[in-house]
């Protein structure tokens, strides 16, 4: 898979709020009411992950859930990155 330019980034990230790159990965920070919650919109995000075959680095803190996406394979962002930050920002 190839990596994406900065510029191909920047304008993908454009359309993803929330989403904020550091060097070569993109992160997220999502707050949700409990940690039930968080628990349940991680099992959502791990479903989408499976379904898409890549997989993203998540943590969760009670009632934070801190996504961060890279393809660890090509050393960098590709378009799998920002679909799946796509998909999961479809989750609401």
């Amino acid at each position: 898979m190839d990596l994406l330019t900065d510029e191909e980034i920047a304008a993908a990230l454009a359309s993803l709020p929330g989403w904020k790159r550091t060097g070569d990965v993109i992160t997220r920070s999502v707050e949700l009411a409990d940690f039930r919650a968080a628990m349940l919109f991680t099992g959502a995000v791990a479903y989408l992950a499976e379904d898409a075959n890549h997989h993203p680095d998540i943590a969760i803190a009670w009632n934070r859930v801190t996504l961060t996406l890279s393809t660890h394979s090509a050393g960098g962002l590709t378009a799998a990155d920002i679909a799946l930050a796509g998909r999961i920002d479809a989750l609401g």
